[in-house]
């Protein structure tokens, strides 16, 4: 009786955990997505008002919109420009080799920098006055020596997708390296030995048998990128204007700027459905049965 019960009892400090941390904000999130309450007025919160929050910003608030647009344009190119650009480099490491084995443990290193870090180190690096990367670029390309990268709409966007993308290459490659490592050489070798390329060996063989791995990359990455906010907030604070302002970032802003905690809730309500279906698809690639 007491061996039944007790797997529960060890599994209770993190249930609790979980709950006080997790579900139980989540669950007064929703509720008060419900009502109104404008911080700056009142330190409680105010009636309900039903699907007010959400309907004002559906269809009434032009800045929702152009958060959600900013989302889903950040989103298509940091998860295709990530994948394509760690499945490159993991191609060219998966053989191995002290000096491959070398640059793999050094990948890790800006995986293991927190976002947060990285929108500073950018911002710093795109500096017009005392920036690398716009000394380099000047460099390469004189015309972009006096160019202002985060004062201009297009370019700190361009700026914010490429630190997403350094920061999370390594990552990506080296989940995709294990990707390889675990297919079947024999299939590889037999189209070689059948007089297939490298690229018709790539396409027709290991693209196939990694497809799964890909599918989980892919999900996992557009989780974060949905979501993405501390490494915006540090690098462009959603701007200039609202350019690269992603709901997440207009859920806080809306929140601790304009002290509208029910609008904020609703705004982030409406962030977590992609999320919840995202997380199904995961769940179902993960724990599918082999």
């Amino acid at each position: 009786m007491r061996d039944r019960h007790l797997k529960y009892l060890m599994v209770l400090p993190a249930v609790v955990v979980v709950f006080a941390t997790a579900i139980w904000p989540l669950l007064q999130s929703l509720i008060l997505s419900f009502r109104t309450w404008k911080l700056s007025k009142s330190s409680v919160p105010g009636p309900f008002i039903g699907f007010e929050n959400y309907s004002w910003a559906l269809f009434e608030d032009p800045d929702f919109w152009n958060a959600t647009v900013v989302t889903s344009v950040y989103t298509v190119l940091t998860v295709a420009l990530t994948t394509l650009l760690a499945l490159g480099i993991a191609l060219l490491l998966a053989p191995g080799g002290r000096l491959r084995l070398t640059v793999r443990t050094l990948l890790i290193l800006p995986f293991a920098m927190s976002p947060a870090l990285v929108g500073v180190s950018f911002r710093f690096m795109f500096n017009p006055e005392f920036g690398l990367f716009d000394a380099f670029f000047g460099l390469l390309i004189p015309p972009l020596a006096d160019v202002s990268w985060l004062s201009d709409p297009t370019l700190a966007f361009s700026v914010a997708v490429m630190a997403d993308i350094w920061g999370w290459i390594p990552f990506i490659t080296l989940v995709l390296i294990g990707g390889i490592a675990a297919l079947p050489r024999e299939t590889v070798e037999a189209a070689h030995v059948d007089g297939a390329s490298s690229w018709q060996a790539f396409r027709d063989i290991t693209l196939p048998q990694l497809t799964p791995v890909l599918a989980i990359v892919v999900i996992l990455k557009s989780i974060f990128s949905i979501k993405t906010f501390d490494q915006i907030y540090m690098l462009t604070n959603g701007g200039p204007g609202t350019a690269t302002q992603t709901l997440a970032h207009y859920a806080y802003f809306s929140g601790f700027k304009y002290y509208d905690m029910g609008f904020a809730a609703s705004v982030a309500w409406v962030l977590v459905i992609p999320m919840i279906v995202l997380t199904f698809f995961y769940t179902r690639y993960v724990f599918r049965e082999n």
